[in-house]
């Protein structure tokens, strides 16, 4: 019996199994829906069914840095509690998944799915995952992740909860750069000088504050709005300029005045764990409570 790409989207829908999973077992089961259900559920490929609509916002950002191939990786994995996040077993599958990145280099999180596991080839990405949520019992989804091909360092803080991936021109002063890395984690930089400054949100900036001058109660002369304007652009820059940032560890000099020309700052990826992702209202008790009674 033939199969078409809308009965695999069908399947999927009525199973939660990954793609390639469904289109396998319909080819298994000679395009007969209900066996290549009865298929999926035998596997355990059909375990994250109902888990498919559950909020998955807790997870940790991982790094992974080969210096000997020049490759950079910073990814974000996502699970339901972060109960699981914590375990041995999560913190592996998200080191392993970096890993994969860096050498097989997909484009994207969907690419990234169907590619073979660099590290078992008998598996897809998407079977490791599907894997992982019949054994964890959670819903666990790649949210996003960058490569960078360079000279690289990475900082992870907090156990996953916020990760910089940064790239320099060199790494012979492995320290500075590591204290660089830790600056954009702590300081939250946005680029690297004025001049990598996004345009729209320097225009935008100067709007809001030249607004701000114009409505103080004592009126002031055009040109001295457009001084004091200027003033806090640099304030401004001071905020979200990693170079103009003052340097952590010495309030007293700029990150610029730390590196002093050692090394170039080339690019810089820092993810946060689940920003702007929708929060579980579950509070610890229950989430122990859960989690204890998907051991029994």
């Amino acid at each position: 019996m033939e199969f078409t790409a809308k009965d695999v989207m069908t399947l999927r829908e009525r199973s939660g199994a990954g793609m390639m999973d469904c289109k396998k077992a319909l080819k298994e089961c000679e395009g007969d829906m209900e066996k290549a259900l009865d298929y999926l559920r035998e596997k355990s490929l059909a375990a994250s069914a109902k888990k498919a609509l559950r909020i998955a916002a807790e997870g940790i950002v991982d790094c992974f840095v080969c210096d000997e191939c020049k490759v950079g990786v910073i990814v974000e994995v996502n699970c339901e509690t972060d109960f699981v996040a914590k375990t041995d077993a999560f913190k592996e599958l998200v080191h392993n998944i970096a890993k994969h990145i860096a050498k097989m280099n997909p484009a994207s999180v969907e690419e990234l799915m169907g590619q073979t596991y660099a590290l078992d080839e008998s598996m897809t990405i998407e079977n490791l995952i599907n894997t992982a949520v019949a054994k964890i019992g959670e819903k666990i989804t790649i949210r996003r992740f960058e490569r960078i091909e360079g000279v690289c360092d990475s900082y992870v803080h907090m156990g996953g909860k916020i990760g910089v991936l940064l790239q320099v021109c060199c790494k012979d002063e492995a320290a500075a750069v590591h204290d660089v890395a830790m600056q954009i984690a702590a300081a939250k930089p946005t680029c690297i000088d004025k001049d990598d400054c996004d345009q729209a949100e320097l225009d935008h900036e100067r709007e809001v504050l030249r607004a701000q001058a114009m409505n103080e109660p004592k009126p002031k002369p055009a040109a001295i709005i457009e001084k004091m304007v200027e003033g806090r652009i640099e304030k401004y820059y001071k905020e979200v300029c990693l170079l103009e940032q003052p340097f952590v560890k010495n309030q007293d000099q700029s990150v610029r005045d730390m590196i002093n020309g050692r090394f170039t700052v080339k690019k810089f990826v820092r993810y946060e764990m689940g920003e702007g992702l929708q929060k579980r209202e579950d509070n610890f008790a229950d989430e122990v409570m859960a989690q204890a009674n998907k051991n029994k």
